[in-house]
């Protein structure tokens, strides 16, 4: 019984000497304003002018945008988008096709216009910019991809 206390207290002095130890300092990417207050956003980067297309990283990755969009509206009547990527004007304006993919419907039919699900493309499709990095990027290709 006395051993059962003791390896009980024993327990307990170790938790709660572990509990007092100070939590590791927290780097923001706010800086030093508090989370309740609004700062000036600095311009940290620029978009990338048109260029040839992005290669891919990974399987089934997005293609990535080439050039800036600012100003692009889409909404759900107009897809700024569409004025170069529609397959009635890609080959006069020289851009990349929309995927076939892009024209299936929910249930795998081939539609007429670009799919709801699809119509949005800046959901996975994004613009690419010469910016420093926040955090360090380890990242590398797949060599199947890169080929």
């Amino acid at each position: 019984m006395r051993a059962r206390a003791l390896a009980w207290m024993i327990l307990g002095a170790a938790l709660s000497t572990a509990q007092a130890q100070e939590p590791p300092a927290v780097r923001s990417e706010r800086g030093q304003t508090p989370i309740d207050m609004e700062r000036d956003i600095p311009d940290i980067f620029r978009y990338q002018r048109d260029r040839p297309p992005v290669p891919r990283q990974w399987p089934k990755q997005p293609p990535l945008i080439p050039h800036a969009v600012k100003g692009y509206n889409i909404t759900k009547n107009f897809n700024h988008c569409l004025d170069c990527h529609s397959p009635s004007r890609r080959k006069e304006t020289g851009a990349t096709k929309v995927s076939d993919s892009h024209y299936l419907n929910r249930e795998g039919r081939k539609t007429i216009n670009v799919s709801t699900r699809r119509y949005f493309c800046m959901q996975c499709h994004v613009p690419q910019a010469e910016a420093k990095p926040l955090v360090e990027n380890t990242f590398r290709p797949l060599k199947a991809v890169t080929k």
